[in-house]
């Protein structure tokens, strides 16, 4: 018998990870988060305001639900979610004033994986997607996954971020474009799409024969008797308009990842199946919660938005009296952007987790700069996320105002 050759271990080939892996970006959101467990060891408190996750309680009634799920075995469910939770969404979606079906609704893996399925399902690879930046950072990875291109147009803080004209939205519009990709309210800055501009975004679309993806995550956070004008209800493109949403924020169920992909053509709704199918379903418990959720919204969101909206208030007149800090007032959502009197944002987050304190505490922010695309954006800005309540609300800004008083970055 002959003995096995030896292997020349150096010149053994090595396994090598995809581009795509090395494209994948971490999260501009919690990539300093090792910074603060850091603080927190040293016994330093620690305000976060650098994410969305509310501190309101979940409604007692999807937990209540979820206790009193008795199958004996958690199998699996349909691929575009339970029956009685897309029955949910449909009446949700009427009561707001939008005609939908049940055909229109599929359950998805959070709003994240709606997002996902929608690139996949109107994107090949290398083609493109238009994007308003400052822009919901996630929105970078998911399109690395799905090989799409973003292109960004950038809003400016001085407008409060609103669009920019039709022509500069064409301007932008090549033979690979598939869509074009909105949040309103908006994540990061709060801005709320006016009617006149979900307008021009109906007169783009049609003309050039793009899809419009439009999150609506946020959809009841807006304030000052403002409307959050969904783009389900722009005619003549309905078909076109892919609507991205989640209970994440609407029930304080960041946990929970239940979302929903909406269309109203049967054509696209039998290809989002496809990827449906390929995860199996999304997760039942969870939707067991929703659909409680769902049957008390009504009690539910009016005292959240109003807790929302006085914390936006609360935050407004702290900011006022800190020397250099420059922003609009958001008009939904729980997110601003600020321009800070520093040159560099990034440095200024890391810099009040690991070298400052004020009475033993500190503040955990997100440089803007993770919300742009385009090189060199957003480099002075930050954006807080006002999901404290009011006296962590007032501690946070003085922590901000010492900081920033110290910082000589």
């Amino acid at each position: 018998m002959k003995s096995a050759k030896k292997v020349n271990k150096s010149r053994a080939p090595k396994p090598k990870l995809s581009g795509r892996a090395h494209a994948m970006p971490f999260s501009p959101i919690r990539k300093l988060t090792p910074l603060a467990d850091d603080a927190k060891k040293r016994g330093i408190h620690v305000y976060h305001l650098n994410i969305g996750q509310p501190d309101i309680e979940t409604p007692g009634e999807m937990f209540d639900a979820i206790a009193k799920f008795r199958e004996k075995v958690l199998s699996y469910g349909p691929s575009g979610g339970l029956l009685d939770l897309r029955v949910a969404v449909v009446d949700y979606y009427r009561r707001a004033g939008m005609d939908i079906d049940l055909d229109n609704v599929w359950i998805t893996t959070g709003g994240s994986e709606a997002i996902l399925f929608a690139f996949m399902s109107v994107c090949d690879p290398g083609d493109e997607i238009i994007v308003f930046e400052p822009f919901y950072t996630n929105y970078i990875g998911l399109a690395t996954m799905a090989q799409v291109r973003l292109v960004p147009l950038t809003t400016k803080v001085e407008n409060g971020f609103h669009l920019p004209s039709q022509r500069q939205i064409e301007e932008k519009i090549t033979r690979k474009t598939r869509a074009v990709l909105i949040n309103t309210p908006n994540n990061p800055t709060g801005t709320v799409l006016t009617e006149e501009e979900m307008y021009i975004l109906y007169k783009v679309c049609r003309k050039h024969g793009l899809f419009l993806l439009s999150d609506e995550v946020y959809r009841e956070f807006v304030y000052d008797g403002r409307v959050q004008i969904s783009a389900l209800s722009l005619p003549q493109i309905q078909d076109q308009v892919i609507v991205l949403d989640s209970i994440s924020k609407r029930f304080s169920a960041c946990g929970a990842r239940v979302g929903c992909i909406i269309n109203r053509s049967r054509k696209v709704m039998d290809e989002v199946i496809k990827f449906s199918q390929a995860r199996l379903c999304p997760p039942t418990i969870e939707q067991v919660g929703a659909i409680a959720a769902y049957k008390n919204f009504d009690r539910y969101i009016t005292p959240v938005i109003s807790e929302y909206e006085h914390r936006r208030n609360f935050l407004f007149e702290g900011l006022q009296r800190i020397g250099g800090v420059y922003g609009h007032k958001p008009e939904g959502a729980f997110y601003t952007v600020l321009r800070l009197p520093v040159k560099n944002a990034d440095k200024f987050c890391h810099w009040v987790l690991t070298d400052f304190h004020y009475d033993k505490k500190t503040v955990m922010l997100a440089p803007a700069n993770g919300f742009y695309s385009s090189p060199n954006k957003g480099r002075n800005e930050i954006r807080i996320a006002y999901v404290l309540k009011e006296d962590d609300l007032r501690n946070a800004l003085t922590v901000l105002e010492a900081a920033l008083s110290d910082f000589k970055g």
